[in-house]
């Protein structure tokens, strides 16, 4: 059934497109049937609809957009009071006139003035009618035929799916160019070629399953003009690029941070496009919640931001992104911990170097704060129990300096087997270099003193060590 997507692509593509000279713009749409005031024109971008003009019905009910300067290019939308709509392509020729009527705004569409919208418009009518030829088919395969009706009725679609195809080539062949054979390359998914594994290979299936992800991966946006700033303007674009970072590739910031630098450098210079990839991947490692990506945020703040490269933000946006990024550096997953000297409760003097444990969890907290005081008896039950017969060691850092409410709380949850520490005159600086800001806090700490985890909650803990524990 995989050929059949051919034909099921136009669902995201039905509308006309566009023609422009270079003294701006002026669209006239004519909508038979049809007089409510204003019309709206809007376009695609960044997974939202943004408006960009609204037009009032003239005596002879009419709609016109126009403007002095050229509309940027890309696929707009024209949305009705009834909050029914159409899509516009719109590429270098902008003055063009739209006649439909309301009963079908598709199927009755015509465009005159731009050769290039109409046959666009031609193409999705043709993608409408193959559909309306496929869905009687599609529905005899539903019903389970016998082997002989099933072999028939998918060369139907075989067939209706070839004539897509050929519809497609002979315009993307007519007008390579064009924003139409742009837009149409871009919809097309990656065809991943047959592939057989190396002789002599142990294991063929997974070894043939690993080339097919590879190539996928590699060739993932070949059919994406990246440095072309119009496919920002499409409804699918920001869609595809999520879907790469999010399903294609391993959720590992060494990974992400290779594969950012590899998408941004497809830009090729554009600098629209290239503006659009640095914010949209900075902004998902910022936003993102899943442990280590904040090793994302430094790589592209420095290589992007602080290095002036980003000459589209401001100085008061740098300082932060700066102090942020000075902050995040030193505990980024896989460096060594920022070392420190702290007193105890029991007035000693300990340094987390010294300390000996094939694990140590480190935990910042305070008495007084809501969460500490469920989360650090359940740092106890559930972990430092469990895990007792481990070369473990949890160290406990207070982060307030007011000593008794401390004891008091160590001593009511019988914490004594903890090493206990905190700062009272802040010569360790640790709130800078483990980036505490609130609290609890919990690092796990391989025995050189790596930073393994971070940032992870009590109940994540075991099935952390248990992995841990296993790998070992």
């Amino acid at each position: 059934m995989r050929s059949f997507v051919l034909i099921i692509v136009f669902s995201i593509l039905i509308s006309p497109f566009a023609k422009a000279s270079n003294d701006g713009h002026s669209i006239t749409v004519n909508i038979a049937d049809y007089s409510d005031s204003t019309l709206i024109l809007g376009y695609y971008f960044n997974k939202k609809m943004l408006v960009k003009d609204t037009a009032y019905i003239s005596p002879k009910g009419n709609y016109l957009f126009e403007g002095d300067e050229k509309l940027e290019e890309g696929l707009y939308i024209v949305y009705l009071e009834d909050r029914t709509y159409f899509d516009l392509l719109i590429g270098s020729d902008q003055q063009f006139n739209v006649h439909t009527s309301k009963s079908d705004l598709l199927n009755n569409m015509t465009i005159e003035g731009s050769a290039e919208s109409a046959d666009f418009l031609n193409y999705q009518q043709f993608l409408v009618t193959k559909q309306k030829e496929a869905a009687p088919v599609q529905e005899q395969l539903k019903v389970n035929p016998d082997a002989a009706t099933k072999a028939k009725l998918q060369q139907q679609i075989n067939a209706l799916s070839a004539d897509v195809k050929a519809k497609y080539e002979e315009i993307t062949s007519q007008h390579p160019n064009s924003f139409l054979s742009i837009f149409l390359k871009a919809t097309q998914e990656i065809e991943v070629p047959q592939m057989t594994a190396p002789n002599g290979s142990s294991n063929p299936d997974s070894v043939v399953q690993r080339m097919r992800y590879d190539y996928y991966k590699a060739h993932y946006f070949d059919n994406m003009q990246m440095d072309d700033p119009r496919i920002l303007r499409t409804p699918f674009f920001t869609n595809k690029l999520d879907n790469y970072f999010d399903n294609v590739l391993l959720q590992l910031p060494d990974t992400i941070i290779k594969e950012s630098h590899r998408v941004i450098a497809m830009a090729n210079g554009n600098y629209d496009m290239e503006k659009y990839l640095i914010q949209h991947l900075f902004n998902r490692a910022n936003e993102s919640k899943i442990m280590g990506m904040d090793a994302v945020l430094v790589s592209l703040g420095e290589a992007y931001y602080l290095s002036g490269r980003a000459d589209w933000v401001d100085e008061e946006f740098l300082k932060n992104l700066r102090e942020r990024v000075d902050k995040i550096k030193p505990n980024i997953l896989g460096h060594t911990a920022a070392d420190f000297k702290m007193q105890s409760n029991t007035e000693e003097f300990y340094r987390l170097s010294e300390i000996r444990a094939d694990i140590t969890i480190l935990v910042f907290w305070e008495p007084e704060c809501g969460h500490c005081e469920k989360e650090i008896p359940k740092l106890y039950e559930e972990v430092w129990k469990k895990y007792a017969n481990q070369d473990i060691k949890i160290v406990a850092v207070y982060t307030q300096w007011e000593k008794e409410p401390w004891v008091n709380f160590i001593n009511e949850h019988q914490l004594h087997e903890w090493i206990h520490l905190y700062d009272p005159y802040n010569r360790s600086n640790f709130r800078n270099n483990y980036d505490i800001y609130s609290t609890p806090v919990i690092y796990i700490l391989d025995k050189n003193k790596k930073i393994l985890a971070k940032r992870i909650g009590s109940e994540q803990i075991p099935g952390f060590l248990d992995h841990h524990f296993k790998l070992k």
